[in-house]
């Protein structure tokens, strides 16, 4: 058998240098492994990102006190954006436009607390005798209850105090051979003065609040789109960047306008139906309970049950009955459901839903960094913070999280 014929020349032994290509590995070897760049950049920068984000929360519950009115400031002008720019449509000028806008507002605020003053002192009037009816009630309860184990705990009692009758306490006479002085702690009695001293001081803080809210309210009706410019300007020098930063800016600002009108809307058609539902039922103070019911209406899952459990206390003191009582409060709790699980989304646009596991826990998170205003401003928030990551390329995926 002929052997084979090695390549002889110079080109046969370039052919032999030649090197062999490559091969997947050896035989039982694992493959290699490609790392991205692009991936391994980004795994490198999530430590920074989560110390940033840290950092953020930190800042948000220390600097709460400016953090908090600017907040409530930016949805306020949200809301009555449209207003303004309707006036602004009549020409007249947005200065003039956001002053008659929350003039007006604060003329409605001040007609409504005047119309319901009475019912108001009507409700803290009573507030003593519903406390002297409900202890009444509390201790006829606890006289009925007469159980085996309340006898066996009167006994015991009554054996103590007849073993402590029949041993002679050395331990005081003990404490005064050795000079031990007996401490009693002693409460300080109730200071109505300094009740109403601190009472004030929180009156006078909250009134602070309140003309610092408006003052801002009005300074972002005023500005309009300022900051939408500046923001296009400093976006890049392209065209394409300032008409894709204009683009974002548009939805961001249509779908929170949109959530702080439906937010407005159903708030007052939930006071209006609760009222109303009071008054067929006969309930007193129903026009205050009504408009609780609209402003616990923005707190979800909470709201709800905070004004149905009023509800039930106020129904139940004034009925004397339980069959009373429970149909009030389904009522009421009936309204917010409807509210909250037809109206809400058919309003809403799909763009703006949040799902409920998000809900829920922004609700937590906001009211521990925030305290009761998180409690209220959590909504709000998480829908401006989706707002704004479903048109980041970046944020898109928390966006997703948020949404339904």
């Amino acid at each position: 058998m002929a052997e084979p014929q090695r390549p002889t020349g110079t080109r046969g032994i370039e052919a032999a240098k030649d090197p062999l290509p490559p091969t997947e590995g050896a035989p039982g070897e694992p493959p290699p492994v490609v790392v991205d760049v692009d991936t391994a950049r980004g795994v490198g920068n999530l430590p920074l990102a989560v110390l940033a984000a840290i950092a953020m929360i930190l800042l948000l519950q220390y600097a709460s006190a400016v953090f908090i009115p600017v907040t409530i400031a930016i949805l306020v002008s949200y809301a009555l954006s449209p207003a303004v720019t309707s006036l602004q449509k009549q020409g007249v000028p947005p200065a003039l436009g956001a002053g008659v806008v929350l003039l007006l507002l604060l003329a409605l605020l001040g007609l409504g607390g005047y119309k319901l003053r009475d019912e108001v002192g009507d409700i803290v009037d009573r507030i003593p005798t519903a406390a002297h009816r409900l202890r009444e009630r509390v201790n006829e309860h606890h006289r009925q209850r007469d159980s085996v184990v309340e006898r066996v705990q009167r006994a015991a009692k009554e054996v103590d105090k007849t073993a402590a009758v029949a041993t002679p306490d050395t331990s005081s006479a003990a404490d005064n051979a050795s000079g031990v002085q007996e401490v009693q702690i002693v409460t300080p009695p109730f200071s109505l003065r300094s009740w109403l001293w601190s009472g004030s001081m929180t009156l006078l803080g909250f009134a602070g609040q309140f003309v610092l809210v408006l003052f801002l309210v009005y300074f972002f009706l005023v500005t309009g789109d300022l900051y939408k410019r500046k923001l296009v300007k400093i976006a890049g020098p392209t065209f394409t960047q300032k008409k894709l930063t204009v683009q974002i800016l548009d939805e961001i600002n249509r779908q929170i306008e949109s959530f702080m009108r439906v937010q407005v809307l159903t708030s007052v058609l939930v006071a209006v139906a609760t009222s109303f539902a009071l008054w067929w039922l006969g309930l007193e103070q129903y026009v205050v309970w009504g408009l609780l019911a609209g402003i616990f209406n923005t707190i979800p899952y909470l709201g709800p049950i905070i004004v149905t459990g009023g509800l039930g206390l106020v129904a139940f003191l004034q009925f004397d009955s339980i069959p009373k009582t429970l149909t009030i409060c389904g009522v009421a709790f009936l309204i917010t459901s409807l509210e909250g699980f037809l109206l809400t989304p058919a309003l809403m646009s799909r763009a703006a839903r949040i799902n409920s596991a998000a809900i829920f826990t922004g609700l937590l998170f906001w009211s521990w960094v925030w305290g009761v205003w998180g409690t209220v401003l959590a909504v709000p928030m998480l829908m401006m913070i989706k707002a704004v990551c479903d048109h980041i390329e970046d944020l898109q995926p928390i966006g997703e999280l948020l949404g339904e």
